[in-house]
């Protein structure tokens, strides 16, 4: 089985494709076989794809126990980074920029904000980023 990205000229939809060969891909694009399936465009051809590597004697192979390692120790840095903030909940985008015109005093804070507030945010120049691990609510851990 093979799997390529595949991309419909006209829109530039990308989409996946499971094809038994590289020959049955051949096959059925030569056929007229392959369609858009979100735009139903019949001129598709094989787009840009990252490699997919297995475990080879020069690629090492996943291990489950070093990604739980890293996750571990992310966790760890993220919780002492969350330590020293001040958690705003669903405030956040008002405290940041409270934060920012100076109507608020200058501090790490945490929180949850909305995709459009985050836009928002980021257009006016202010500086936020996403956590990258969930943060559960106070009080919610069993």
């Amino acid at each position: 089985m093979i799997v390529y990205d595949l991309a419909c000229r006209p829109a530039g939809h990308v989409f996946e494709g499971w094809f038994g060969s590289a020959a049955d891909y051949d096959g059925q694009r030569a056929r007229g076989l392959l369609s858009c399936p979100i735009c139903g465009a019949a001129d598709v051809a094989k787009a840009p794809m990252a490699p997919r590597l297995s475990g080879t004697d020069t690629t090492p192979a996943f291990r489950p126990e070093v990604a739980k390692a890293m996750l571990a120790g992310l966790a760890r840095a993220q919780a002492e980074v969350l330590k020293r903030s001040d958690d705003v909940g669903d405030r956040f985008a008002r405290e940041a920029r409270a934060i920012h015109d100076g109507d608020s005093p200058d501090r790490a804070i945490h929180g949850s904000a909305t995709p459009s507030e985050v836009r928002s945010l980021s257009e006016d120049g202010i500086a936020v980023m996403p956590l990258p691990l969930p943060v559960r609510p106070p009080g919610t851990d069993n």
